[in-house]
C-alpha cells in the first residue's frame, strides 16, 4: 500500500467486509443447526430415548406384526416396544474458510490515526441533513425580507442575467458614502428574491451575505444566511456565514455547519470550530483533548487558542482556569475580538486604538459589550446607516440610566435628555447644538441623533440660523414632512432651502434658476462640491428644466450626460423598473470613505434610475444628504 486510500474507496472496502461477515456468520448457524436438532416439544412429549444395546449377545428379533385391533389390547408381559426411527439424511460438514480481505484496507495503525469525523465518513455514519424533510425549504426564494414587510418584488431578478448580478455584488468591496444608499441596499440585499437567470440560488445567497459582511451589516448576514439550509451549503456560503457568525460574536451559531460538514476545512480556525462546537454538544473531554493538541502543535497563535479553550470550558461543569496574556500579541483580529467579547475578557486598549472601522462597526452592535464601548463605535454605524436614529436614542438612554458611567459618552447622554425635554424652545435648542459640538463641521453621526428632537422644534424665525443643520437632521430619519415646516422660515437660495427643495415630497413646480444661482454664488465648499450635488440632485429628480440643467451643470463645468458603461447598465436596469438591480448598481457607484470621492454624474444617474423605478423616497434623501455632507 503507497499511501491512504481514498474515503469512498475505503467506504466501500468496509461495506464489502460488514457483508462478508453476515454471511459467515448465517453460514457456522446452519451447519451447527445440522449437526443437533434441537426439539420444540416441552419435556415429557419428545420421543423416549431409544434403549441402550447390551454389551454382547445376538440382536432381539423382531416381534410380530400385531393382529387387528391389537392396539388396544395389552402388550404380554416380558416384551418392550421398539420405536421405529427414520434416520436422517446425512450432510456435508460445512467448510469454513477465513475471509480474504479486499486490497486497499486501512490497517489498524491508520485506523486507530483517524479522528471521529473521518472514521464516520469512512463507515458511512456521516449525516447529510440536520433538518427533517417536512421541514426543509425551498431555493426558490431566499431573503428574510418578505414583500409585505418592505422586501423588493421577488421575482424582480428572475430573468436579468446573473453575470451583471454577479458583478455588481461582488464589485462592490467597501462601505458607501451615503447613510441612505447604505440603507436600500442593506434592504435590496435582504429582500426574499428569486435568483437571477444562470445563477444557483446558493451562490446568490452568498454573494448578498458576503456584500452585507463588507458593509459592516453582520447580523442582516447571519439571517440571510440562516435562510438556507445548512444541508444545501457550498463552500463560498460557508465561508462568509462563519464571518457572519463571528462578526456577532454568535461563535455557537457556527456548529450546525461546522458539524455537518466535518473535515471539509482543515484550516486553525475550523479546527477550533470544530472543538467549540463538541463542547457544547456535551463531548467535552473531546473538545479539551483537540484544543490542548492544536495549542501544543502551535496551529494558530497562543492567544487564539487559549480563548477557543476559555469559550468551550464555559460549555461544561468543570470550568477550568484559562490565563489569556495579551503582552505579545501584536494586533487585533475578528477572531480575537469575537471570543473575547463573547466570554467577558478586557482587551487591552493599545490593541484598539487603530485596530480599525470594522471593530467600531461591530462593537456597536455587540449587546455584550459595555456601554461607553457601544457608544465609541456607534457613531461611525450611525453615520454609516448602520445604526437607525431611534438605535442611538435608544443607546444613549441607556447610558443616561446606568449609574457609574462618566465621562463623554455620559454628558452627550444628559444633554440629548435636555435637547427632549428642556424647558422651553430656547433650552432644547442649545441643548441641540451642544451635542453638535462648536466646531465648524458638525459630525454627521450627532445629526443623527438628535433627528427626532430637532423635529420637535417649532419653525420659528429665531432660529433661521439653526434651519439648514436642524433640516439635515430630520432628513437623516426620513422626517421630510416634519422638515417642510421650515419652508416659509429660510431663505430662497440657502442651504435650507436647498434641502427641501430636495427633500419634498411632491415637486410639481420646477425650481427657478434664480435660486439655484443664489446658492452656487454663497457656496463655500470645496469645488463647490454642494452646488454640484445640487443641481445633479434636481436633474435627476426633473425638478429642472433640461435647459436650464444644462446651463447650470455648464456653468460648474459639470457633464451629466456623459455615458460609461456603468451609467449605461443603470439606465436600462430603470427602464425596466427593476428596483433590485437597480439598487446594486447605485451600490457600485456610492462606494468610498468619503462625500469627495462622489461625483455629480454619478450622482445624478443613481437619482435618476432610483426616481424612475419608483424608489423616489430613497432618491430625494440621498440627494438632500449629498448636499448636507458635500
Amino acid at each position: 500500500m503507497t499511501g491512504r486510500p481514498s474515503t469512498m474507496r475505503k467506504l466501500n472496502t468496509m461495506r464489502a467486509i460488514m457483508a462478508g461477515v453476515g454471511v459467515l456468520a448465517l453460514c457456522s448457524t446452519l451447519a451447527v443447526a445440522q449437526d443437533a436438532p434441537k426439539s420444540l416439544l416441552p419435556p415429557g412429549f419428545d420421543d423416549p430415548a431409544p434403549t441402550p444395546a447390551p454389551a454382547a449377545g445376538p440382536a432381539p428379533r423382531p416381534s410380530a406384526a400385531p393382529a387387528p385391533n391389537a392396539s388396544s389390547a395389552p402388550s404380554a408381559p416380558g416384551t418392550t416396544s421398539v420405536p421405529v426411527v427414520q434416520p436422517l439424511p446425512s450432510a456435508p460438514a460445512a467448510t469454513v474458510r477465513a475471509p480474504e480481505l479486499p486490497a486497499g484496507l486501512p490497517s489498524l495503525r491508520e485506523l486507530e490515526s483517524l479522528d471521529p469525523d473521518e472514521l464516520d465518513e469512512l463507515l458511512g455514519l456521516k449525516p447529510k441533513f440536520d433538518i427533517p424533510p417536512a421541514a426543509r425549504r425551498s431555493l426558490d426564494r431566499v431573503g428574510f425580507l418578505a414583500g409585505a414587510e418592505g422586501g423588493l418584488p421577488a421575482q424582480s431578478l428572475a430573468n436579468q442575467p446573473g453575470s451583471i448580478v454577479r458583478a455588481a455584488l461582488v464589485g462592490t468591496r467597501e462601505p458607501l458614502v451615503s447613510r441612505w444608499g447604505h440603507i436600500l441596499l442593506r434592504r435590496a440585499l435582504a429582500s426574499r428574491l428569486a435568483a437571477p437567470a444562470g445563477m444557483r440560488p446558493v451562490e446568490f445567497a452568498a454573494l448578498r451575505a458576503g456584500l452585507l459582511n463588507r458593509i459592516g451589516e453582520h447580523g442582516a448576514a447571519r439571517s440571510l444566511v440562516q435562510e438556507v439550509d445548512t444541508s444545501n451549503w457550498n463552500k463560498g456560503l460557508t465561508n462568509v456565514a462563519l464571518d457572519a457568525y463571528i462578526g456577532t460574536a454568535d461563535v455557537v451559531g457556527a456548529c450546525p455547519a461546522v458539524r455537518l460538514q466535518g473535515g471539509e476545512r482543515k484550516d486553525p480556525e475550523w479546527t477550533m470550530l470544530q472543538a467549540i462546537c463538541d463542547a457544547y454538544a456535551g463531548q467535552g473531554v473531546r473538545a479539551n483533548s483537540n484544543l490542548n493538541r492544536a495549542l501544543s502543535r502551535q496551529i494558530a497563535p497562543d492567544i487564539d487558542v487559549l480563548l477557543a479553550q476559555r469559550y468551550a470550558g464555559a460549555a461544561g461543569r468543570g470550568r477550568r482556569a484559562v490565563n489569556l496574556e495579551w503582552d505579545r500579541v501584536e494586533g487585533m483580529t475578528p477572531w480575537r475580538f469575537a471570543l473575547a467579547s463573547a466570554v467577558g475578557a478586557e482587551i487591552p486598549e493599545k490593541l484598539l486604538v487603530n485596530a480599525g472601522p470594522y471593530y467600531e462597526r461591530v462593537s456597536a452592535t455587540a449587546p455584550m459589550l459595555a456601554l461607553p464601548q457601544r457608544a465609541g463605535g456607534a457613531g461611525r454605524a450611525a453615520g454609516e446607516g448602520i445604526l437607525s436614529s431611534a438605535a442611538m436614542v435608544d443607546l444613549y438612554s441607556q447610558i443616561y440610566s446606568a449609574e457609574g458611567i462618566e465621562g463623554p459618552e455620559a454628558v452627550t447622554a444628559s444633554l440629548l435628555r435636555e435637547a427632549y425635554v428642556g424647558d422651553g424652545p430656547l433650552a432644547r435648542m442649545t441643548a441641540i447644538r451642544s451635542v453638535w459640538g462648536d466646531g465648524a463641521g458638525v459630525d454627521y453621526a450627532k445629526m443623527v441623533l438628535t433627528a427626532y428632537a430637532a423635529a420637535r422644534m417649532p419653525a420659528s424665525d429665531e432660529f433661521e440660523a439653526d434651519a439648514p443643520k436642524l433640516i439635515a437632521s430630520m432628513l437623516t430619519a426620513g422626517l421630510d414632512r416634519n422638515a417642510m415646516r421650515w419652508a416659509p422660515v429660510v431663505a430662497e437660495g440657502s442651504e435650507g432651502w436647498a434641502l427641501l427643495a430636495l427633500a419634498q415630497p411632491t415637486g410639481a413646480n420646477p425650481v427657478s434658476s434664480g435660486a439655484v444661482d443664489d446658492f452656487i454664488d454663497d457656496d463655500a465648499s470645496s469645488q463647490q462640491r454642494k452646488s454640484r450635488f445640487l443641481v445633479a440632485g434636481l436633474a435627476g429628480l426633473g425638478r429642472l428644466e433640461q435647459g436650464v440643467a444644462a446651463d447650470l451643470s455648464s456653468q460648474l463645468s459639470v457633464n451629466l450626460n456623459r455615458q460609461t458603461k456603468w451609467s449605461r447598465l443603470i439606465d436600462q436596469a430603470a427602464a425596466v423598473e427593476n428596483q433590485p438591480l437597480v439598487a446594486y448598481l447605485a451600490a457600485v457607484g456610492m462606494q468610498g470613505n468619503g462625500w469627495d470621492k462622489m461625483t455629480a454624474r454619478h450622482l445624478y444617474h443613481i437619482v435618476s434610475a432610483l426616481n424612475r423605478v419608483g424608489l423616489s423616497a430613497e432618491a430625494r434623501m440621498i440627494a438632500a444628504e449629498a448636499v448636507a455632507r458635500g
